[in-house]
């Protein structure tokens, strides 16, 4: 630059206070000429020195797009601004790194392909890939830019060659000072942890050092001894000690516990009348003479925000004023409620859907515009919307436009509806098994439900198509249908049947629903067991037909569709057969389910499930006709697992018979696996009875469950032992799940 402004000089000093007669450039494609002219200020007839050419020359080299530029006087008073412009990017390449990290390496680097070269940007964007790398653990990254010009000698390939660092690995973390706690009970908390014997393998820890989270462990690890009621803990910043012959590393913290604090008085300034002081200090987590936990603490706000939060107060703030008495180890709490103003809704949006219709997720959202705010129906909404199934994830971000206003907008992210699939296998009882599907749980995003499925084994040939709309015009109620055929070859007997059932249903509140269903099928047994025809009240041979009305009741409060962590479902409906047709009996069946995620109470994600189905036939032996297929039979995944499906009931002989009565239960836990991948596991217990008049045949079975919701649905391996068995029980040790909620 110091050279290009001497020569300037030399041209300018015959120009002091001269007229410019012309301008012109020269080497300049990124600019046109009209618009350098504007950007330096200078044109013909302009009167020209020294200072306005310096200023021009520096006005052309800041835009960045020039390697040089420099003055000509080609005549009196005719100048050329000479320019050698800068090459253009055409394309920027990353080596030495996997397909999958370039993406990710774009965004970092911030150079993209259009752009014109600045060696001083290039050298920023390799330190930010450094940068990048050491926040992951890696040091020591090496990385050379290499430019390649291409033919038109304007613009250049720019390539990044990568050579990646090797990890840091954490051998030791030590909490000097410690007595209370030791490091096993800060690890679930903090990102930088000490290798483990098996790095590896999943759920175990590979020691690799995080450095953008080093500075925030210590206040982990002191919000871990607030938890155990250690308020005056002080936690160092940690001291690193590297060793980068073996790229390990050892980590240490000096910590001063203090003393343990238990819960004194707790009180809560509210205004009078607002809420229930009594009832609500009764509902809090921290009592009187309990150890003060801080984790509990923020439960305690969150609860007293949604009880202010309901009555309208959205922007309502909580500020627990805690007095610590050093002598006693107590913590005084009193919670501080500042309601501000009453808050209504002045719009709902929903955003993120890009498929499903705005309506069909917001006749899910409790709140409308001109709503008052309530926190509750903010967080039934969010359930709400992730029952349906159409939805991965939920979040609704509450936007303040002013002191009494507020807008509420609704992320979802949407889920995979749709499936097309086919699987082939051998099962010991049903040889070859072929199965095809294709169903959409949200047809273009519609809401609608629809289904064409057909399964083909060595004994059964079963198929069907359905049809559900769960809000009819987006209303309270729901219409249904299906269309099924089926040819069976049991052991005992064959099977033919057909026909169709229609449902209509009414939402009864926000958590309960009603419906009234239609059954029309004919069947027809052949081929039957003698042994079944010999019973007191044996099925007939000739084909029936069933005409029955189902009205049944359900309950619903889940957080979600596929993996519930908390609330119940039940259901329980009544088949009276015998409205016109051939067959008469009454047949119930009652289901319950009740999850309880332990994320809250022990700050790891367990799911405890408890699971129970009560099945029960009754018929009239003197005059009542049945379809033998109305019987009831246990084992396999949707009973007792451990046993092949539908192998458990009473007999006659060695032939099963079914059952007219019979419970089912189960109870399980849920753990997470690989939390990214939407991978868990499960141990489970299952425990049934069945019997003709009483439950007098009793059945358990064990095992674990790998329970993955995949891109294509929720799928469920499951590894069982049977528990309780008997000589001539069909016991299986594997069974698998499509699409089936856990």
């Amino acid at each position: 630059m110091k050279n290009v402004t001497l020569l300037s000089l030399v041209v300018a000093s015959s120009l002091y206070a001269a007229t410019l007669n012309s301008l012109s450039f020269d080497g300049m494609v990124y600019l046109s000429p009209e618009s350098a002219s504007e950007l330096i200020d200078l044109k013909a007839g302009d009167s020209v020195d020294i200072d306005k050419i310096n200023k021009a020359i520096k006005t052309l080299y800041k835009q960045n797009y020039f390697e040089d530029v420099w003055v000509e006087e080609v005549g009196e008073g005719n100048l050329v601004f000479h320019v050698k412009e800068k090459p253009v990017i055409a394309k920027v390449d990353f080596v030495g790194i996997s397909e999958n990290d370039k993406d990710e390496m774009n965004s970092v680097a911030g150079i993209k392909r259009g752009e014109v070269y600045d060696q001083e940007k290039a050298e920023l964007s390799k330190l930010k890939i450094i940068k990048f790398y050491e926040d992951k653990g890696y040091f020591d990254t090496v990385i050379e830019i290499t430019q390649t010009p291409l033919e038109d000698k304007r613009s250049l390939s720019l390539d990044f060659v990568i050579n990646r660092g090797e990890n840091v690995i954490i051998k030791t973390v030590q909490l000097c000072g410690s007595k209370a706690l030791d490091y096993d009970d800060v690890e679930p908390n903090i990102a930088n942890k000490a290798e483990e014997s098996l790095p590896w393998m999943w759920g175990f820890n590979d020691g690799k050092l995080r450095i953008s989270d080093l500075e925030n462990d210590p206040a982990r690890i002191k919000d871990t001894y607030m938890q155990k009621g250690y308020l005056d803990c002080e936690v160092s910043q940690p001291f690193l000690k590297t060793y980068l012959d073996s790229y390990t590393a050892s980590l240490t913290y000096s910590v001063k516990e203090g003393e343990q604090y238990t819960v004194g008085e707790v009180n809560i300034d509210i205004a009078d009348g607002m809420i229930d002081v009594k009832e609500v200090l009764g509902e809090l987590f921290l009592q009187n003479g309990k150890v003060f936990n801080v984790a509990k603490l923020r439960k305690d706000i969150t609860l007293i925000e949604t009880k202010v939060a309901d009555l309208g107060y959205a922007f309502v703030k909580i500020s627990p004023d805690i007095k610590n008495d050093k002598e006693k180890h107590l913590a005084n709490i009193t919670y501080r409620v500042l309601p501000g103003e009453k808050v209504t809704i002045n719009s709902v949006r929903i955003a993120g859907n890009s498929r499903t219709i705005d309506r069909v997720a917001r006749r899910e959202v409790f709140l409308a515009n001109g709503d008052q705010y309530s926190r509750t129906d903010v967080t039934d909404s969010k359930s709400a919307l992730k029952r349906t199934g159409y939805f991965e994830d939920v979040e609704i971000k509450e936007e303040r436009l002013s002191k009494n206003s507020m807008d509420l907008v609704v992320n979802v992210k949407e889920a995979s509806t749709g499936m097309i699939g086919g699987g082939i296998g051998y099962g010991s009882s049903d040889g070859l098994l072929l199965s095809a599907n294709l169903s959409d749980g949200n047809i273009f995003g519609s809401g609608l439900r629809a289904s064409i499925d057909i399964e083909r084994s060595d004994s059964e040939l079963n198929g069907g198509i359905s049809l559900a709309n769960p809000r009819v015009f987006d209303s309270i109620y729901s219409l249904s249908g299906r269309l099924y055929a089926a040819s069976n070859d049991y052991f005992y007997y064959d099977e033919e049947k057909y026909g169709m059932n229609i449902v209509v249903g009414r939402k009864l509140g926000r958590h309960w629903g009603a419906s009234l269903g239609y059954i029309l099928e004919s069947s027809k047994l052949s081929e039957v067991d003698a042994a079944i025809l010999t019973l007191p009240n044996p099925p007939t041979l000739d084909a029936t037909l069933k005409s029955s009305l189902v009205p049944a009741i359900s309950f619903n409060n889940t957080d979600d569709f596929y993996l519930p962590r908390t609330g119940i479902t039940a259901s329980s409906s009544l088949e009276i057969a015998g409205l016109g047709g051939d067959e008469k009996f009454v047949s119930s069946v009652s289901k319950f389910a009740y999850y309880y995620g332990l994320q809250d109470l022990i700050d790891y994600d367990l799911i405890l499930r408890y699971k129970a189905q009560f099945k029960y036939l009754a018929i009239n032996p003197e005059d009542e006709i049945y379809s033998y297929g109305e019987k009831f039979y246990m084992g396999g995944i949707r009973t007792i697992r451990g046993y092949e499906s539908n192998s458990i009931s009473p007999k006659s002989g060695s032939t099963l018979i079914g059952g007219n009565i019979m419970f089912a239960n189960s109870i399980e836990a849920s753990f997470p696996l690989i939390e990214r991948l939407k991978m868990r596991g499960a141990i489970f217990l299952d425990y049934g009875m069945i019997g003709e008049d009483n439950l007098d045949i009793k059945r358990a079975g064990t095992g674990v469950a790998l329970e993955w919701i995949s891109p294509l649905g929720p799928i469920g391996l499951v590894f069982s032992q049977p528990l309780m068995d008997e000589t001539g029980d069909r016991t299986a040790s594997f069974e698998f799940t499509i699409g089936q909620k856990f």
